[in-house]
């Protein structure tokens, strides 16, 4: 009778104190300790991958930073604006009534003699 891997495989399955024993087995051996480490290694971030990204990180909060600043300015610089047109409007509002109102007066008082006198 011969053994298949997957028999082998079975067999480990069951047998906890040989599993455990396969590993240190592989761990000893040099050759076979590298190829762990190294597969493990690839799958974790080192110190230089998160100050990597960490600097990253620092650089896009201070472009964010910058962004809003420069928004912020661009706003106080529209509200002046928008304070000056206001200013505008309401001198043109007087400028009107000052104006339309002698007119408007002049034609009511028109309108009125010549209502009520014959």
């Amino acid at each position: 009778m011969s053994l298949t891997a997957d028999d082998i495989v079975k067999l480990f399955e069951k047998d906890v104190r040989a599993r455990k024993r396969l590993a240190e087995l592989l761990v000893i051996e040099p050759d076979i300790r590298l190829a762990i480490i190294n597969a493990v290694l690839r799958d974790i971030a080192t110190k230089r991958d998160i100050e990597l990204v960490r600097e990253g990180l620092r650089k896009e909060i201070e472009e964010l930073r910058r962004d809003i600043e420069e928004l912020r300015r661009e706003i106080s610089q529209l509200r002046e604006k928008a304070s000056k047109v206001e200013g505008q409007l309401s001198l043109l509002i007087k400028l009107f009534i000052a104006f339309n109102l002698p007119i408007l007066i002049a034609l009511i008082g028109i309108l009125l003699k010549m209502i009520f006198t014959p």
